[in-house]
């Protein structure tokens, strides 16, 4: 069978009912080894999305296109769809529940079209107003930028690390207003500020390691459209899933409507 094809009619490991969930380094390397070609596949999907903005993004800020910037941000209303999927598709995997992840994205990424397509423009946005303000000048020449400015980069940038996967698990799971989806977002960050602190630190790390050792992590750069943006979120979801899942009890829920629709069905299976 091929990659995208997998072959079912084999028994494969599983995961038993009843056994407790691993944590920390052990559960991360667990999902890595159990769910690496779906993990795979949802870092194309999003490769694919992304793709058409940051290439008119960069060939703007090099002057090569000149409508480039402009037009980068337009394109940039599938990724907040596609973010949306994503988050869904690996905590499912943190769930431990079974699915196809194509299935899966396609119905996610079709859901809450203008809300999640919104909060992809503002997201594109953000990070390159970022890059122009911030990391341009930096790059550029170091020594004239303040640190000052660099600070005030590295908190905005962070504010939006630690909320920003609460807005996008909302769009998965949560059917709520715009407005409330960032009130309740921003609320869950603040009233936890380590774990959410966390998942945007380790969500950042394959991203600064790849910059700040590119000597050495060059030879990684064409992994990007396989496995960098995935790896990410995994690392981010480890921390801020838990916290998320809690307040709405998602598993909870799921785990209930999956009772009720399975007596539905053993009862109409019964007439």
């Amino acid at each position: 069978m091929g990659f995208f094809s997998r072959d079912f009619s084999k028994a494969g490991p599983g995961v038993p009912k009843d056994e407790p969930r691993k944590k920390g380094v052990v559960r991360f390397f667990e999902i890595i080894v159990r769910e690496y070609r779906d993990l795979i596949k949802i870092n194309i999907f999003f490769f694919v999305c992304m793709l058409p903005s940051a290439l008119l993004f960069f060939l703007g800020l090099f002057g090569i296109f000149q409508f480039g910037l402009m037009l980068s941000i337009l394109m940039s209303y599938p990724i907040g769809r596609a973010m949306a999927a994503c988050m869904f598709c690996i905590t499912r995997m943190l769930r431990d529940d079974p699915g196809f992840v194509w299935d899966d994205f396609k119905r996610k990424f079709t859901e809450n079209l203008r809300q999640a397509g919104f909060a992809g423009i503002l997201t594109a946005t953000f990070l390159y107003t970022q890059v122009f303000l911030f990391w341009l000048p930096v790059m550029a020449d170091w020594e004239v930028v303040s640190l000052t400015w660099i600070f005030i980069g590295l908190v905005l940038f962070f504010m939006f690390l630690m909320v920003s996967p609460y807005i996008f698990l909302h769009y998965a799971y949560i059917k709520l207003g715009t407005f409330t989806i960032i009130k309740n977002s921003i609320t869950i960050a603040l009233s936890n500020p380590v774990r959410s602190f966390m998942g945007a630190l380790f969500g950042i790390l394959p991203w600064s390691s790849l910059v700040f050792f590119i000597q050495i992590t060059y030879v990684f750069i064409p992994l990007i459209p396989f496995f960098v943006f995935v790896l990410s979120w995994l690392l981010t979801l480890m921390w801020v899933w838990p916290v998320f899942n809690k307040h709405f009890s998602i598993e909870e829920t799921l785990t209930k409507e999956q009772e009720e629709s399975n007596e539905e069905n053993a009862s109409h299976s019964d007439e």
